[in-house]
């Protein structure tokens, strides 16, 4: 018999009841909110999360590393522009500072430019004096901005020209030896003039003026040197000759001046002056003196960040690397915590909101890593002027923290962080309650889906096609017509698509290479084998690593084969464009005497004296030049090479073809040509072609006695020589010699050119100096692949501790386990060299070809060398400190751990 239950005080309140009365069994459900309200908030799936983010602060700290740097280089790009733009305003002098306006004429727009013709005379002396009659004007002064070819030497020489008080609050110049000029055909010169042109105060110049109504004629005007001056102007680097407004007026024959510099009283205003300035002298532009300078300057910054600018399209590849690391470091982070996400399925949880905690805690860790890289950035910045100070440099520190560049870094890198961590994310929150009950999971992916492998074969199928229409294409040498753009638009495409199938294909790549590359390392013991085991076991994991570094070699590897070519089609450029210091031509086009020759063989100073011939063939309907130059004897000869064909001893019958006419002909090497000389057939046989054009503009190269044969004349058309000495003071006595030669009235008439390669030097230093900077900035990618290898490295260590301590019990020594994961991370660079040198090479010679078909394709073997072993090495490095905590593990522990 039961006893009837009677109602407890101290138990729960009859679920039944609700304030507002009794519920029934269709009543509404009780409110939930005062539950939810004292839910402590690690209860709830963010809060879970976010404390698992601060109870393991290390591990989040590993995986924003390469976030972190990538933080750290954009906003250290962004400090340097800082950092430069300071240092070159800075040390900028232009306009000087006690200029208050700048008075041009209307139709130069403020320019500067003139002429020097006379036409342009809205500023000549009259408009000159009314400016300094206006009340409130101190002080004004005419500027010309001209030059003059020089004669009294055999070589070109020119020399700028520019109107200066000399003293005052207006000068430009500051005089450092003899007097400034004061009188009629007068000038001072700088110190670049002095040295070049041997000058010094008292020296005599002749300048070589136009004359007659259309200019054909030359006057000389012969002025003295009285000093020696020193400009403040920084960007005056050239021979100039310097004296007052009026004095080169009239030594130039000029009628106006390219601007007025005025300088006001300090109680005028200056706009009230640049009124009266306008209505006083109509058709003038007035503008103030610190809107000249600012001009200056920033267009002085503007042309010294160039290179700045090429770094910033650039470090895009640094930050895509930096997303790709980010993501294989989520991915092996969540996979270490798939017991934790299955638990919170089985309590509830959906997989959506697994995902957004997910996507939240990676949000939060790439805006913790891009404050503090924007940090140390900034620190960097700050401290790196100083540094330069005590070493002797001499940098500007910027003005303070570029605020909005760098909230934008910040939340920049937290958005980077979102796009690495979304993938990931979706696949952990996948997980299915029942991995609740499992230990752990590797978190590698395997090989991917079938899915992903045809994707990336329909990315490999689309590159293929991309590249196969670039080289089909491609021009032929001395096709003018090409447009690169076309062709640099399909090599990035597909270059891109390629990169992307190897992202897709890589995990299904890394056990084949693996078998091919790693057999030495199976055969030097077991850390060997283990290494190349672990690194096949996990291949997606591989994959993601390895393809980081390839992107780095890849780019690397690229731009090196590219310098290396263009290098190399620079070095023929420079023999075309000079192969000689002197060649020597007749100014009315007649032959030249035939004594030339050897009265410049006399001289000591001069070397490799070659004379040659010259002669018009016609070719269909179209005149070309053939010569008898024999390319073997330049100086700058070892820069001549063939496209097909040998330019070694050339046969009689045999002609050398430059790209252009080759092109034009459709002819290569071993092919037959005709051409017409004084209506007469030349049968030749096709030697070589040229890459480009051939020197001195020549079109055809024969043997002296095939041109002899055809009819032309025996007198050389053209006589070339070299400095005995190199510098410029052999150069100055050649000079001197090559002048002396041709004085006399039957060679008075001659013209000499002195085809210097001081401008194709400067092109070749810029060159380098543009693929060095490219290279560093591609370095950038190699860093974050490090930090990706040694942060998968760490992981690894941690996820594998078990694993160790059965190597560490079944005999394994703490060398052979610290072997075992420096190799694995030494794979990595192999992987990833190999990949990326087998995607950058084709590529490479692509480009070459797009860019300047003319330039024959070099592989730097040396320099590819150097590369791949750099990136073996720095991954292995990377490997060191996660290998001693792998062979610090203790087996006893290991083999006791749960997890």
């Amino acid at each position: 018999m039961s006893t009837p239950r009677t109602p407890d005080s101290s138990r729960t309140p009859d679920s039944s009841r609700t304030p507002e009365g009794p519920r029934g069994p269709g009543a509404p459900a009780a409110p939930s909110a005062p539950i939810r309200a004292s839910r402590p908030w690690r209860a709830t799936v963010l809060g879970s999360q976010a404390a698992e983010l601060l109870r393991r602060p290390g591990r989040s700290l590993a995986t924003a590393t390469s976030l972190l740097i990538a933080a750290f280089v954009v906003f250290g790009a962004v400090m340097a522009q800082q950092i430069l733009s300071a240092t070159v305003i800075a040390r900028f002098h232009g306009t000087p500072e006690a200029v208050s306006l700048v008075v041009t004429a209307d139709d130069s727009e403020g320019s500067g430019a003139f002429d020097g013709s006379g036409d342009d005379d809205a500023l000549d002396d009259a408009r000159l004096a009314a400016i300094r009659k206006i009340p409130g004007i101190a002080e004004a002064v005419g500027r010309i901005d001209d030059g003059s070819p020089l004669g009294g030497s055999a070589v070109e020489r020119y020399l700028r020209l520019s109107a200066d008080p000399g003293s005052g609050e207006l000068a430009e110049v500051r005089l450092t030896k003899g007097t400034y000029p004061s009188g009629r055909n007068r000038l001072a010169v700088n110190a670049q003039a002095a040295r070049e042109y041997h000058l010094a105060p008292g020296s005599t110049l002749t300048l070589l003026r136009p004359e007659g109504e259309d200019g054909d004629g030359t006057r000389e005007v012969k002025v003295r040197v009285t000093g020696i001056v020193r400009s403040t102007a920084t960007e005056d680097t050239k021979p100039t000759g310097y004296a007052s407004g009026p004095a080169l007026t009239a030594l130039l024959g000029a009628s106006g001046y390219t601007a007025v510099d005025v300088r006001t009283d300090t109680r005028a205003a200056p706009a009230d002056l640049a009124e009266r300035i306008r209505r006083a002298v109509p058709g003038t532009q007035v503008r103030s003196g610190d809107e000249v300078r600012d001009e200056e300057a920033h267009q002085a910054v503007k042309e010294a960040s160039d290179l700045l600018d090429l770094v910033a399209v650039f470090l895009v590849v640094a930050v895509g690397a930096a997303v790709l690391v980010a993501t294989s470091t989520f991915r092996i982070v969540f996979a270490r915590r798939v017991r934790q996400l299955a638990l919170l399925r089985t309590i509830g949880a959906t997989s959506r909101r697994l995902a957004a905690a997910l996507v939240v805690e990676g949000a939060v860790v790439g805006l913790l890593a891009g404050a503090l890289g924007t940090l140390a950035a900034w620190g960097c910045g700050r401290l790196v002027p100083a540094l330069s100070g005590a070493f002797g440099g001499d940098l500007s520190a910027p003005a303070g923290l570029p605020l909005t560049e760098a909230v934008l870094t910040v939340l920049g890198t937290g958005l980077l962080a979102v796009l690495a961590v979304v993938s990931p994310s979706l696949s952990a929150s996948r997980v299915s309650p029942l991995q609740a009950l499992r230990t752990s999971a590797s978190g590698d992916g395997g090989t991917g889906g079938l899915g992903r492998a045809a994707l990336g074969l329909l990315c490999a199928a689309a590159a293929g096609l991309l590249a196969l229409q670039g080289h089909h294409d491609l021009p032929e040498p001395g096709d003018t017509g090409y447009d690169p753009v076309t062709g640099l638009t399909l090599l990035v495409a597909s270059g891109g698509l390629a990169f992307l199938a190897l992202v897709l294909l890589g995990p299904r790549l890394v056990r084949p290479l693996l078998a091919a590359l790693a057999v030495p390392l199976r055969r030097v013991g077991a850390a060997g084998r283990l290494a190349v085991a672990g690194v096949g076991g996990a291949p997606g994991r591989a994959a993601s690593v390895s393809v980081v570094v390839a992107l780095g070699a890849c780019l690397i590897g690229s731009t090196l084969t590219c310098l290396s070519s263009l290098e190399a089609y620079d070095r023929y450029r420079q023999a075309v464009a000079a192969p000689a210091d002197f060649a020597l031509t007749s100014g009315d086009g007649k032959p030249l005497d035939g004594a030339l020759a050897s009265d410049l063989r006399a001289h000591r100073e001069l070397a490799d004296v070659t004379a040659f011939r010259t002669a018009e063939v016609v070719e269909g309907r179209l005149t070309a030049t053939m010569a008898d130059l024999d390319l073997s004897t330049l100086r700058s000869g070892v820069g001549l090479t063939a496209r097909t064909g040998s330019l070694g001893h050339l046969a009689p019958g045999h002609v050398v073809v430059d790209a252009e006419h080759a092109h034009t002909l459709g002819v290569r090497a071993g092919d037959r040509v005709t051409l017409r000389f004084k209506d007469r057939p030349v049968h030749l046989t096709v030697a070589a072609t040229l890459p480009g054009e051939g020197p001195y503009g020549a079109n055809y190269f024969v043997p002296a006695g095939t041109l002899t044969r055809m009819g032309a004349a025996t007198a050389p058309s053209m006589v070339v020589a070299d400095a005995a000495q190199d510098g410029p003071d052999g150069r100055a006595r050649a000079q001197r010699a090559v002048t002396a030669t041709l004085t006399g009235p039957e060679r008075g008439d001659g013209r000499v050119l002195a085809e210097g390669t001081d401008g194709q030097d400067s092109e070749s230093d810029d060159l380098r100096t543009m693929a060095t900077t490219v290279v560093l900035v591609l370095g950038l990618t190699v860093l974050v692949a490090v930090a990706g290898v040694a942060t998968t490295a760490s992981l690894t260590v941690v996820e594998r501790t078990r694993e160790f301590g059965l190597l560490r019990a079944l005999g394994l020594g703490t060398g052979s386990v610290h072997r075992m994961v420096t190799a694995e991370c030494a794979l990595y660079g192999v992987l990833g060299g190999v990949l990326g040198l087998a995607l950058g090479i084709p590529y490479s010679w692509l480009a070459v070809g797009i860019v300047e078909t003319a330039a024959p394709f070099t592989l730097p073997t040396a320099r590819l060398a150097a590369v791949f072993a750099a990136l073996v090495l720095v991954t292995a490095a990377a490997g060191l400190l996660p290998a001693l905590r792998a062979a610090r593990t203790s087996p006893t522990v290991a083999v006791a751990q749960a997890e």
